[in-house]
């Protein structure tokens, strides 16, 4: 047949034959058919690992029967692994706080393990989701356990991600170091700096979004698991408890800890609202520099590596066109920002029923952002600098006499710049060098001299 049969209390529901899923998920489909986006396949492994200490910590207790416990772990093992990931059809937005992610998990696990004891899907005499897989769990302790076992994982992925792009920055503000142009404020011809110096600006901004993301793993490290409902623990022995805990560190190999008061644990989810916000500063941070690179390569002083055909009618047309995905990869990622931080405040009391959403909506931002850091530190190692254009808007700009400020007063540099101007000369360096000396002017337009942070006053 090509379905079986099972019942709950709302009555009999029809479930594919080869599915590992039950009546719970199957509903859970036919309710929820919202975005067509599946829960995230992190937060399925780490929902495997929670089950998996659980059932280990029922099973030291004597709590389930060794063998039923064994073909339980196997299963979650086996879905920790990546295994079984079509067996996951839940709508990633659902209603129920998660409980249809929960008891998905649950009745895959369990049939599973019932296959392995030997016996045919949906047998739930030999293992059952909720008295066997789901014993002293709630979905409301279990879920925002997940959820920061698995936003933990994505946190690392994206801070080793991060810590490339910082790398490849710094390589560029090393390779650029000795390379003259002009800074621009207002978008407007501003001060001499040096393109490595334009570099260092970029890395010294993602090193800081490097430490961010490293560092806000701690706040995800608080966990409520052995809450239960709503976090007193009801229907939990107290063993089970203390234990699950440590069993829970031991699966994950993260330094996790039972929250000193769960119910606040269960209720509030500010944290993810915290998390939430480094990720996004960090999305801020590459669409700046996405948005600086763009404009230089505007002015020619750098060259992108070509990517791809930039127009289907203008020939030989190359676009920025990393740069724009990555800017609207950021725009997203501050989207989801908001929704994360309006999903948390709309919690009811002893829960919020809106997890699921911030449970898509981070593990997006974390996947977007350490996809493109990867990309775009590739991108960055291909960047080169056009030494010439640098130099020519550098010797061409008057406000490179900004300089000279120290030597001879802003009334004294204006009079010098306005002298310029009515010469028609093209060359600021060259009427400098008149005007001043060659050796003057090398030393005052030198790299050392420009990025040396102040001028030498004969006090420091």
């Amino acid at each position: 047949m090509d379905e079986r049969m099972e019942k709950d209390f709302l009555g009999d529901v029809r479930i594919p034959a080869g599915a590992y899923w039950g009546s719970h998920t199957q509903r859970a489909v036919d309710n929820f058919p919202l975005s067509g986006y599946r829960v995230h396949a992190g937060m399925l492994r780490a929902y495997a690992l929670v089950k998996k200490a659980c059932c280990q910590a029922n099973a030291e207790l004597g709590l389930l029967e060794k063998g039923k416990a064994d073909a339980i772990l196997r299963a979650c093992d086996e879905i920790a692994e990546g295994a079984f990931g079509d067996q996951f059809p839940v709508d990633a937005l659902q209603g129920g706080a998660g409980t249809s992610t929960n008891m998905n998990v649950n009745e895959v696990i369990a049939n599973r393990a019932i296959e392995i004891l030997g016996g045919e899907r949906g047998r739930y005499d030999l293992v059952h989701p909720i008295e066997d897989v789901n014993l002293n769990q709630s979905t409301n302790d279990t879920y925002p356990t997940a959820l920061k076992v698995s936003a933990i994982h994505g946190l690392r992925r994206l801070s080793q991600a991060v810590a490339g792009l910082q790398g490849a920055f710094q390589e560029k503000e090393k390779q650029f170091a000795g390379v003259l142009t002009i800074g621009r404020t207002e978008l407007q011809e501003a001060v001499p700096v040096t393109l490595g110096a334009e570099f260092s600006a970029f890395a010294e901004a993602i090193g800081r979004d490097r430490w961010r993301t490293f560092k806000c793993e701690e706040r995800l490290r608080v966990v409520n698991i052995g809450g239960t409902a709503v976090g007193t623990g009801l229907g939990a022995p107290r063993s089970y408890i203390f234990l699950v805990i440590e069993r829970l560190r031991d699966v994950t190999g993260l330094g996790l800890a039972r929250g000193e008061n769960l119910l606040d644990q269960t209720a509030n989810a500010d944290v993810f609202v915290e998390v939430s916000g480094i990720v996004k500063a960090h999305a801020a941070s590459l669409a700046k520099i996405c948005g600086d690179l763009r404009v230089l390569a505007l002015l020619g002083e750098i060259r992108l590596p070509a990517l791809q055909a930039g127009s289907s009618i203008m020939p030989g047309k190359v676009n920025p066109v990393l740069l724009e995905a990555g800017i609207q990869a950021g725009m997203k990622v501050m989207a989801n920002d908001m929704l994360i931080t309006e999903a948390c405040s709309r919690g009811s009391l002893q829960i919020n029923e809106f997890l699921p959403l911030v449970a898509f909506s981070l593990h997006e931002s974390l996947d977007l952002l350490a996809r493109f850091d990867t990309l775009l530190a590739a991108h960055v190692k291909g960047i080169s600098a056009d030494e010439d254009r640098c130099r020519a808007y550098f010797e061409k700009s008057p406000m490179i006499m900004t300089a000279l400020l120290p030597r001879m007063g802003y009334d004294g540099a204006a009079a010098l710049v306005r002298e310029f101007h009515d010469t028609g000369r093209e060359s600021v360096m060259e009427f400098l060098a008149e005007k001043l000396g060659r050796e003057a002017v090398d030393e005052v337009f030198s790299p050392q001299s420009l990025l040396s942070l102040g001028h030498k006053d004969g006090r420091t």
